[in-house]
């Protein structure tokens, strides 16, 4: 009878105890979260219960089964067993505070911040310190795990002698990933780029979505996804539209015909911009910047409050300008050329008089 009831007592107890902390903890997290509901880290905290349930109960275990009596011959593996579960799960739980500590923080801090740019650095240091951290946690728990076996400490000595060779060759063969590792540190804390920011890179216009150690990547207008090496941002220059301030200006040109009633088309694009939603107000305006032979270069300037405002604004003065100039003003749209044939002599007479041209070519002329 002892037999059954020493291991019942031993296992069943320790579940029994894990089970009772865990909702205890959770109950006590639950009511000071409610109190202090201005400060998220006690409710984040309660994700920690499964973890912290695990190590408890490991711990309970690992130290109580040599009293159940159980498998007596394989107590050592057994134990060891236990000891790998311990250690995993001690991880798994400093994860998930350290995690929890963060966002608390983070989340403290883009309440009560107004600028949008310092929230999204502090968003891109909070997410490249937790993916630090929990790789510093996982080698960690690793060694610990290695460690708990004799061959592997036996073998620690040589190890240790040989470090010098193996970091150099580790160096070596690395060198690509630790660059794009210290890049995405440098990204983090130097402020170059942030999760959110609008950025031209390679010619291509997105959004930067994700930042991690080793990679970035950033979301295109037309929802493709570019990943690049975070190396790329240490090491070659880049259009970054968000630093500073995610304000924009931007330019909508015109080439039109030298007759364009340049004082009326500003007054349009007054009223155009008036009734265009994205518009911010701060700032417009319409210039002629260039001359040629056969056109004029006009020039229409719009602001945003950021990249997405100001595509909008773009796209609408370009068409709204165009419609209101090809129904009132046709003459001011330019007069191009296309192409000139060359007509044979004998062809000549065969012509209407006022499509021969002094030089003996027939143009072919189209509007443009």
């Amino acid at each position: 009878m002892e037999n059954v009831l020493r291991p019942l007592i031993v296992i069943g107890g320790s579940v029994v105890l894990t089970l009772l902390v865990g909702w205890a903890v959770d109950r006590l997290l639950k009511r000071t979260d409610q109190r202090h509901h201005e400060t998220p880290l006690w409710g984040l905290l309660r994700r920690c219960r499964l973890p912290l349930q695990f190590v408890l109960c490991a711990a309970l275990l690992r130290g109580s089964y040599d009293q159940t009596g159980l498998a007596k011959e394989h107590n050592g593996g057994i134990g060891e067993t236990l000891s790998l579960v311990l250690i995993g799960a001690t991880a798994w739980l400093a994860v998930r505070i350290s995690s929890a500590i963060v966002e608390s923080s983070y989340a403290r801090y883009a309440t009560a911040q107004r600028d949008p740019a310092r929230v999204r650095r502090v968003r891109t240091q909070v997410t490249l310190i937790q993916r630090v951290v929990i790789a510093v946690v996982g080698v960690v728990a690793a060694a610990a795990m290695l460690l708990t076996f004799p061959a592997f400490r036996a073998a620690g000595a040589s190890l240790l002698a040989s470090a010098g060779i193996l970091g150099i060759v580790a160096g070596v063969a690395a060198q690509s990933t630790l660059g794009n590792l210290f890049a995405g540190l440098q990204i983090a804390f130097g402020d170059m780029v942030r999760i959110g920011d609008t950025v031209v890179v390679d010619g291509e216009w997105g959004t930067v979505e994700e930042i991690t150690l080793t990679f970035l990547a950033v979301r295109t207008w037309d929802e493709r996804r570019i990943t690049m090496p975070v190396s790329y941002f240490t090491s070659k220059p880049f259009e970054n539209w968000s630093r500073g301030g995610a304000q924009m200006t931007g330019t909508v040109f015109f080439h039109l015909d030298h007759s364009a009633p340049v004082p009326e088309m500003r007054e349009k694009l007054h009223d155009v911009l008036r009734e265009c939603a994205a518009w911010d107000g701060r700032d417009w305006g319409l210039a002629v910047t260039d001359t040629t032979p056969s056109t004029l270069q006009v020039r229409a300037l719009v602001t945003a409050k950021d990249a997405d405002d100001i595509w909008t604004v773009r796209v609408q003065v370009r068409e709204q300008l165009v419609r209101w100039l090809t129904d009132f003003h046709p003459y001011a749209l330019p007069r191009i050329n296309t192409a000139t044939a060359l007509v044979a002599p004998d062809e000549l007479d065969s012509l209407p008089d006022h499509v021969i041209s002094r030089d003996g070519r027939a143009p072919r002329t189209g509007r443009g």
